[in-house]
């Protein structure tokens, strides 16, 4: 091909490629569509998952292999779908989660082992956590447990905690082979302590066991495709071209064509991993005309050792060049690897597996980042790099001057970089990187830095010093002025002080600059370069030069930071002996769907194949909080390829007045908006990409009106939702009298994202008749969605039909918020009279849909010299957006909840709902209840603190006992928080590790570890009394099967299995002939919400109301034939007529409060629990290590403790998000900043406590719920309180080496942020943060 271009009119190439062994020739590869669309919608695999189409999740991960001609050996590696472009996988075969197992054939080792070991709940992210385990075992089948790990980073899990998915893939370890595949209770003898750890009386059996698993068999796995080992090896290269509608693929087959290319087309953009650039066509809307793809080329790909370095290809991988550093490592002398190291330190936390295996060092030096993890120390180490045109070559040294602006290099158009050379380090040099992000794998830096000395020999004089600083400006920037300052000066404290207030001068930041946290940031550059100054002592040291001696207390803030694998224990109450085989309540009976979910073979709403003339729907959206709508300009969208319509508020033939109990919304906006993300209309076309990007060019007017955003705004405006609730009891005034001491606080509670994996969903399809309409829908509930779609429509309910198969995970936020997208896809249909679809982007579903509601909390509280609190006077102020939602029923239950489970005689709440320009708040896990014990938590703490006693002492004081009352006049009987207190205290050694903290802070200035037990009490009922029903529906078919629906949907926490269990003891038969399909409208009508945690023991009473009917019904039968079968018996009855079908109900008896008297049942019980949590505190930078947690829960007699020891975790960890590390950020008008897994950090398999110890409390039956069962959804979430309060230990064990005691002030999440700047020091102080209103800050606390 001379001009090395097709010329036009020419035909396209054919792309090849493989997938799962099948070959797939595409004629006309899109260059802008992804891999994870081809093989959903072209090839109609939905195993493979869309959970946020940045990379961020690995719902979507793959195995690619590929054949390399230069190694000759086949490459296995795992990637994500939702980033890899289709047309650069020419010649690869393709393996998702279909191609190595399924149900009906036969599983994997893998999949069997996720569900057998209970790691997969809702089962959406199930795949591609499959997917990466494949990959790490087809290139190591006997794995290291850290290379699991590893393997992990790139996947997030919302539903298990964690610690089942890795307990389950031990098995395949190393370490988790030593048992001798005895399967001893989890996976391994030596990780877990001896026995001599357990007393005899706990010995539950094990959760699974390894013994019945199938082994790997690695001879077994799926061949790399015979056929494409032929052409991989018999085709020349060649270049490739892919014409799409916007865009045109090359990929030049060499360096030359390459360099001719990007001559002729300077604006092309380059790709090989498309990680950056995916993103950029995704979420910015940048159109590549021409996109280039140098990926094969062999000089871009090159690994040359020279005798001062290596130098790398501008395309290598990170993960290629990790392997490579490694092994130049491993073996050459340590003086001339500490380039190499810091390097590879970087990359330990660099993205996740999926991205550093198709990441190119070259793109992420030309992405130019200014938060990039590796340009700072290719800056400091003085990387050369190679920059080339078709003209020739030059080589330039990557230093301050190489980044000219913000994301822009010194390149000219037509260049491109070659290679970058990574120089050996010398004889007296010392280089050291940092990374600080919020969480630490998978996430973007806030501050990165490398620094690099060198030192005259034998002595410690400077000589050189680069300081490079990443996430302190608009580029990467070296710290010139410092530096020179230093220059020939001698390593010691006094270079530390002049270094220290030199870069609080020379790295100051605006504190309006974007990412905010200024203060933050300007200190930790200092932090950053003091762990540097002791690391370079300790090894100046080492070589025999004369310095100062690091003090002993100082040592642990130069260790890097290694992670431990985690252990754990699970204690349960096994069932009795003798009990029938056939009874499996109370067993670890696996999720009834698991296996498919590991398999991909559970279908999800977006998983149902393409209906014949199926449309597509997008939202458009508000871009203002508060604003008239002015003009709304859709020309451009309906003239735009594939549109069918624009869908406006006229367009509904019903009412637009919607809502979950007033209708204080619309289903579409008129006349004005009143938060970002307010939904205006609709664009419905052929397909998704048509309609979202029709949407974007949709042209809307607005005349903005101030908005209120922040809690603290809404206060000063009075904006607030009628009523506002009190509850009070006892004489506050007496009360305050009483006490010897008074103290006030206050406290902020940041909102929380659900992050379910599967975002809002809809599918409507129009029935043709009658106005019949029937919905897929992924919601808790079905019965809201009905009436709403029914109400838009203007026709009774009884035309809706909504059925729910499974969510890929709820937790509340699919409570009610769901009919803000199913109302708009109904009337889509309806209007169209087809099928219409629409599943949001996660960056919609977050801005769109509301979260957790944020709280601020102030108190008063009276209390004795003993630490007895008297008297409390608390005011919660919630954060409820622009309707009202469910807003008034959480702040009830925040004020049901505000006393934890401490016993106050005087006590008044009141509770605000402020009204602002927010996408409206809504249920969240704990509904109001952990934000009500949150403030409780804190002035208890507050109370210790100021009478200098420990936190646990004064906790356990003030618990509540048998009998007594609540605020709301509720009797506490059969309560356990006593024995939960005692069992947590016993089996986390509480007293031998609070003797160890103190001493381990005694010891350490940089590092502290904090301990706290914290209570919870929760109550188990609906608050509002008409919500406490639910419908069961069982039919027994002449075959003996049994087809069991009841009101509850399925949204991973088990409740189909529970029911299972429930029908299958009370009918007598094994739970393999009962049969649940899905929950629908027109089999259980007007059912309430999944959620409250109340659904096991609603729909459970339904069903064995049902069920019991029935067995009342074949008594006759059994009592003719006593040896007959269930079979038998069944079809007798059918013979004489006996209808096999019946309906049960059930409702909560008893309930019914009333705030005016303050008298009446608010709930039906309480579940009670404990934690314990130990965490390490690093005083410097302000990350933390959840070291341990001890957790004890009364859950009653457990329905099947697998399932309920997996609630009890998976809610732990979103507690641990929740008060840790998760932190919503909205800019001043409104706008939310964090959109995805990018920004928004939901805790990853690392961020487990190392231990963790789960323990059912045993004989504690509840007479109140279905087999004296109890709930466990939500009340296991507020126990990772422990781990905040444990921070505030640590926290005030480093603030009292500076001479502050006493309560201060710590706002929930506990971030890296809060935590460095609460640590006040030597450095803070270098550091003072700008006045408020000085400044407008990049994002407000709301």
């Amino acid at each position: 091909m001379a001009d090395s271009e097709p010329r036009s009119g020419s035909e396209p190439d054919q792309l090849v490629f493989f997938v799962n062994g099948k070959k797939v020739v595409e004629k006309e590869a899109d260059p802008e569509m992804n891999l994870l669309t081809f093989l959903r919608r072209k090839l109609g695999l939905t195993g493979t998952k869309l959970g946020c189409a940045e990379g961020g999740c690995g719902a979507c991960t793959v195995m690619l292999s590929r054949y390399d001609p230069a190694s000759e050996q086949l490459l296995h590696y795992a990637v994500n779908a939702c980033l890899a472009p289709v047309c650069s996988l020419h010649l690869v075969a393709v393996t998702t989660v279909e191609g190595i197992g399924s149900v009906a054939r036969k599983l994997h080792p893998v999949q069997e082992r996720l569900a057998r070991s209970h790691g997969s709940q809702c089962g959406f992210c199930s795949p591609g956590i499959v997917m990466s385990m494949y990959a790490l075992l087809r290139n190591r089948p006997t794995p290291r447990m850290a290379d699991v790990e590893e393997a992990f980073q790139g996947n997030l899990c919302r539903c298990t905690g964690y610690r089942p998915i890795l307990e389950g893939f031990k098995t395949f370890t190393v370490e988790g082979a030593c048992c001798g595949g005895r399967g001893r209770e989890n996976g391994c003898c030596l990780t877990n302590g001896s026995a001599a750890d357990k007393t005899s009386d706990d010995e539950a059996p094990p959760l699974f066991s390894a013994a019945d698993f199938m082994p790997l068999d690695p001879t077994q796995e799926v061949i790399f495709p015979p056929e494409l080992m032929t052409l991989s090896k018999g085709q020349r290269s060649q270049s490739l071209c892919f014409r799409g509608d916007r865009s045109t693929w090359l990929q030049p087959d060499s360096l030359d064509e390459f360099l001719r290319l990007k001559w002729k087309h300077p604006n092309a953009r380059v790709v090989v991993g498309n990680t950056e650039v995916g993103i950029e066509v995704k979420f910015k809307n940048t159109v590549y005309p021409i996109i280039l793809s140098p990926t094969f080329i062999s000089e871009l790909n090159a690994v040359t050792h020279t005798e001062d370095g290596i130098v790398f290809g501008a395309a290598c991988t990170l993960s290629h060049m990790g392997a490579v550093l490694r092994q130049a490592a491993d073996a050459l002398p340590p003086h001339r690897t500490e380039v190499f190291l810091a390097i590879l330190e970087q990359l330990r936390w660099f993205a996740g597996q999926q991205i550093r295996n198709v990441a190119a060092v070259g793109g992420n030096i030309m992405t130019a980042s200014p938060i990039s993890d590796l340009n700072p120390v290719f800056m400091a180490a003085g990387c050369r790099l190679t920059l080339m045109d078709k003209d020739g070559s030059r080589v330039v040294q990557m230093d301050d001057g190489f980044f000219t602006s913000y994301r822009r290099t010194i390149l000219r158009p037509q260049e491109v970089l070659l290679s970058v050379h990574i120089p050996y380090s010398k004889k007296n040099q010392f280089v050291s990187a940092f990374k600080q992000s919020p969480r630490r794998e998978d996430d973007i830096s806030i501050v990165t830095a490398a620094m690099s000395v060198t030192f005259t020999a034998g002595m410690n004089v400077v000589e050189d010093l680069r300081l490079s600083y990443g996430g302190m400006a608009a580029t990467t920037v070296l710290a010139k002025q410092t530096a020179s300052r230093l220059l020939g000066r001698p390593w010691g404290e006094e270079l530390l002080q002049d270094a220290c207030s030199s870069l609080a001068e020379e790295l100051s930041l605006d504190p309006s600059a974007p990412g905010g946290m200024v203060t933050y940031r300007r200190t930790l550059s200092l932090s950053l370069f003091y762990k540097f100054y002791l690391t370079v002592l300790q090894k100046l040291r080492l070589q025999g030069v004369a310095v100062d001696d690091v003090a002993s207390n100082c040592l642990t803030a130069t260790e890097v930071y290694c992670p431990q694998t985690p252990t754990s224990v699970q204690i349960y109450q096994a069932v009795p002996q003798g009990r029938s085989q056939d009874d499996v309540v109370g067993h670890p009976m696996m999720h009834l769907s698991a296996m498919k979910q590991a398999t991909g073979e559970a279908v999800y709403c977006d998983d149902i194949p393409l209906y014949e003339n199926e449309l597509y729907l997008s939202l458009i959206t508000s871009s203002k909080a508060h604003a008239r709508i002015l003009s709304v300009d859709a020309a451009a969208a309906e003239s735009s390829s594939g549109v069918v319509c624009c869908l406006f508020a006229d367009d509904i033939p019903g009412s637009n007045a919607t809502g979950p109990i007033e209708y204080d919304e619309t289903v579409l906006a008129e006349g004005q908006v009143t938060c970002v993300g307010h939904i205006i209309g609709a664009v419905v076309a052929d397909t998704q990409l048509h309609a979202q990007r029709a949407a974007r060019a949709v042209r809307i007017q607005y005349e903005e009106l101030p908005p209120v955003v922040t809690i603290q705004e809404a206060i000063a405006a009075q904006s607030f939702y009628q009523p506002t609730r009190t509850i009070q009891k006892g004489d506050l005034e007496a009360g305050f009298k009483q006490a010897d001491h008074i103290l006030e606080g206050e406290i902020h509670i940041g909102g929380q994202e659900h992050f379910y994996l599967e975002t809002n969903v809809t599918l409507a399809v129009p029935r043709g008749e009658d106005g019949e309409i029937e919905l897929f829908v992924s919601t808790q509930s079905a019965s809201k969605t009905q009436v709403l779609v029914a109400k838009a429509l203007g026709i009774p309910a009884n035309r809706v039909l909504v059925r729910v198969k499974r969510m890929g995970g709820g937790f509340g936020g699919k409570e009610s918020r769901t009919t803000v997208l199913s109302t708009v896809v109904a009337v889509a249909a309806n209007k169209l009279k087809r099928p219409v679809r629409c599943m949001l982007d996660r960056d919609e579903d977050m801005l769109v849909t509301g979260g957790r509601h944020p709280f601020y909390g102030k108190y008063k509280v009276g209390f004795l010299n003993s630490g007895k609190v008297v008297a409390l006077d608390v005011s919660y102020y919630s954060n409820a957006g622009n309707s009202k939602d469910l807003s008034l029923s959480i702040m009830e239950r925040a004020l049901f909840h505000m006393e934890n489970s401490y016993s106050v005689a005087n006590v008044r709440g009141c509770g605000f709902l402020c009204r602002t320009n927010l996408p409206s708040n809504t249920a969240f896990r704990g509904f109001g209840g952990p934000q009500g014990m949150m403030v409780a938590e804190s002035w208890i703490t507050d109370v210790a603190q100021s009478l200098g006693r420990s936190a646990d002492e004064v906790r356990r004081l003030n618990l509540y006992k048998e009998g007594e009352l609540t605020p709301y006049n509720q009797i506490l009987d059969h309560l356990t928080l006593d024995r939960c207190w005692d069992e947590c205290l016993s089996r986390s050694g509480y007293q031998q590790r609070r003797a160890a903290v103190e001493l381990y802070n005694r010891q350490n200035r940089w590092t502290k570890r904090g301990l706290a037990v914290v209570p919870t009490k929760f109550g188990i009922s609906f608050t509002a009394v008409f919500l406490n029903q639910a419908g069961a529906l069982v039919h027994i078919y002449t075959d003996g099967s049994v087809l069991l629906t009841h009101g509850g949907t399925e949204m991973g926490q088990g409740l189909h299995t529970k029911m299972v269990q429930v029908a299958s003891r009370v009918l007598g038969i094994p739970c393999s002939k009962i049969h649940i399909t899905e929950t629908s409208t027109n089999t259980v009508p007007n059912t309430s919400p999944t959620a409250a945690s109340a659904s096991s023991d609603l729909n459970g009473g339904a069903v064995q109301n049902a069920c019991e009917t029935l067995v009342k019904r074949l008594e006759p039968y059994k009592a003719k034939n006593p040896k007959g079968s269930w079979e038998d018996w069944v079809t007798a009855a059918y013979f004489d007529r006996v209808n096999l079908s019946a309906n049960g109900f059930y409702k909560t008896p008893d309930l019914g409060y009333d705030f005016d008297s303050n008298s009446g049942r608010v709930f039906n019980y309480f579940c009670y629990g404990v934690a314990c949590s130990e965490v390490e505190i690093d005083c410097l930078t302000g990350a933390h290590k959840n070291l341990s947690s001890t957790i004890v829960m009364d859950v009653g007699h457990s329905l099947n403790p697998a399932i309920d020891i997996g609630q009890v975790e998976g809610g732990f960890m979103q507690g641990l998000g929740l008060f840790t590390l998760e932190e919503l950020h909205y800019s001043p008008q409104g706008v939310l900043l964090t959109r995805g897994p990018g920004s928004y950090k939901i805790p990853a398999f690392g961020d487990i406590p190392t231990q963790l110890t789960v323990s059912l409390l045993r004989d504690a039956p509840n007479n109140k719920a279905v087999f004296a069962s109890k709930a466990v959804g939500e009340p296991p979430l507020f126990l990772a309180a422990s781990v905040f309060y444990a921070i505030k230990d640590a926290i005030s064990a480093a603030r009292s080496e500076s001479g502050l005691s006493g309560p201060f002030r710590l706002d929930s999440p506990a971030s890296a942020e809060r935590i460095r700047n609460a640590c006040s020091d030597r450095f803070t102080k270098l550091c003072p943060a700008a006045e408020p209103g000085t400044f407008v800050p990049w994002s407000v606390q709301v």
